[in-house]
């Protein structure tokens, strides 16, 4: 199942070409009128009750064509938002080699470095697009699968850490380059692009050979398959879980290809992920741009 969230947070499913509002669903979620609020994604955590609804409902669910849609990001409240840096062996010799990458910063192995996490304020949706903040300094895109964690784990193993994913989506690890680190220069308002939608584990259910590509105005940027992650969707998991727990709605960027490069207010981006789909996203100048 393709879920997606549009417009004014409403629920879809998305069948060919055309999104099927099953906003109705939400009503089996758990209402909250106390403080504090759940450190989980509400959504992600009853999904299969939702999923039930789901099924109820899509017979005679209204229907939209998705181009007249606005696409949200398919979780609304991750509690954490967890990426992998140089996870791919090409980029890191590309990552190393190219002063305007690296800025004198050594470029270790992730396994030396593991994983860092970025503001939940960067998350947003393709139709939002990429708003950039610092035109003055170089600022790159980089496609990744993500994964959205579907029940709490503490030290899962790499055997059961499949079991933990609610779904996958095209991720954008959008960056500004420089000397700081990465979570504060990985963190600006819309550089963690998620979507168009989530599909569901069931129908993803390996995640370790998808082809990806990333074009900017046309141009092909990014070519890879997941298949040459260094530490997979399963590793990562068990990697990151016996630091922190995950829980339901956390997001796991899983790292990008060689191929990262530079936009500017006006480009195209279009990233196409196999078993999931196609998106575009736009790139403007931040209306608090400096």
């Amino acid at each position: 199942m393709k879920i997606c969230r549009f417009d004014d947070n409403r629920l879809g499913v998305l069948q060919g070409d055309a999104v099927r509002d099953v906003t109705a669903a939400l009503d089996v979620l758990p209402t909250y009128n106390t403080y504090p609020l759940p450190t989980v994604d509400p959504l992600i955590a009853h999904l299969d009750k939702v999923r039930g609804r789901i099924d109820e409902l899509l017979p005679d669910a209204p229907q939209l064509a998705l181009s007249q849609v606005s696409l949200l990001s398919p979780v609304a409240n991750p509690g954490k938002i967890i990426a992998a840096p140089v996870n791919y062996l090409k980029h890191l010799d590309e990552a190393r080699t190219d002063s305007q990458i690296h800025h004198q910063n050594a470029i270790l192995e992730i396994q030396k470095i593991g994983v860092f996490l970025k503001a939940t304020s960067s998350l947003c949706g393709v139709s939002a697009g990429v708003d950039i903040q610092h035109p003055d300094r170089r600022n790159d895109h980089e496609a990744e699968l993500v994964a959205v964690i579907g029940k709490t784990g503490r030290n899962i193993r790499r055997e059961d850490a499949l079991s933990h994913v609610a779904g996958y989506c095209i991720g954008l690890d959008m960056t500004t380059r420089g000397p700081e680190e990465r979570s504060l220069r990985k963190s600006i308002d819309s550089y963690s692009v998620v979507g168009p939608w989530m599909v569901t584990s069931d129908e993803l259910a390996d995640p370790a050979s998808l082809d990806f590509s990333l074009w900017v105005n046309g141009e092909l940027r990014q070519k890879a398959n997941t298949r040459d992650l260094i530490i997979d969707v399963a590793g990562l998991i068990e990697y990151a879980s016996s630091f922190y727990s995950l829980q339901p709605g956390d997001l796991l960027f899983t790292g990008t290809p060689e191929g990262v490069g530079p936009v500017a207010p006006g480009d195209t981006i279009a990233v196409e992920m196999r078993g999931i789909g196609r998106t575009e996203v736009a790139v403007r100048l931040s209306p608090t741009a400096g």
